[in-house]
């Protein structure tokens, strides 16, 4: 099977602290790929590996048949790769609008983005709309973002993720501070992108979410890989168990 991502024994090492060791992984084309595991197990390092925020000690990353291990974060969001993170990162007094149209790829001076109408790339407009229209957003278009309940904010950052037309849509925990129906929407928000063509790579805490969305689970534990497979067999390994699910495998 041809893989969108690829990671080759990857590894991380900061100072004497091995954060990732011999990691490898892969992202089939229009599958959603859930990576799961302990608090400091290297899930997010590995998200900012992938994305560039980190250069990998050791290791390969490929993404879509390119080898891109050493570029730098704007590059690789260009090739068609696109995040949001654990802790949310809005900016202070924008609407939710404006957030849509400052993160997309653009010539010349970011700052045209946010003024009137007349100066705006049509392009990035109609992306702001899907976007809008996808996470059900149309109602905040004018708020300042910032000012939203956690879930609607959760839901602008992956809003601006997706306004840059990405192949790849990387979430770290996109469901936490969400209630079980804002999750449950979400989930279902995420197959039907999926179904529509978009690879998803995903870090979270949530097992029933996890184990009802992902096709493929990667399981982290001390910077390694400790299980991969499907849900069903992630939840009935016995070292997943052991290290990280425990009772929760009842999900």
């Amino acid at each position: 099977m041809t893989h969108l991502l690829t990671l080759d024994n990857v590894s991380k090492i900061f100072g004497g602290i091995r954060a990732l060791s011999n990691v490898s992984l892969s992202v089939p084309p229009d599958r959603i790929v859930g990576v799961i595991g302990p608090n400091g197990a290297g899930k997010t390092t590995l998200f900012n590996v992938i994305t560039g925020a980190y250069r990998a000690t050791e290791g390969n990353v490929v993404f879509d048949g390119k080898e891109m291990t050493q570029w730098p974060s704007h590059r690789i969001m260009r090739a068609g790769i696109a995040r949001t993170f654990q802790n949310i990162r809005l900016f202070g007094s924008m609407t939710v609008w404006e957030h849509l149209l400052v993160a997309q790829p653009h010539q010349g001076n970011m700052l045209r983005l946010v003024l009137p109408a007349r100066f705006a790339d049509p392009v990035a407009w109609r992306r702001a709309e899907e976007a809008l229209d996808i996470f059900g957003l149309g109602a905040y278009r004018d708020t300042v973002a910032r000012t939203l309940s956690y879930g609607l904010q959760r839901k602008v950052e992956m809003a601006r993720a997706l306004t840059t037309g990405p192949k790849l849509l990387m979430l770290d925990e996109p469901v936490a501070g969400m209630n079980h129906d804002e999750a449950e929407e979400l989930r279902l928000l995420l197959l039907r992108l999926q179904g529509q063509g978009l690879s998803i790579l995903l870090i979270e805490h949530d097992m029933p979410f996890v184990m009802r969305l992902c096709h493929q689970l990667y399981v982290l534990n001390f910077g390694s890989l400790l299980a991969e497979g499907t849900p069903a067999e992630v939840r009935s390994n016995p070292a997943v168990l052991d290290a990280y699910l425990g009772s929760e495998t009842a999900c």
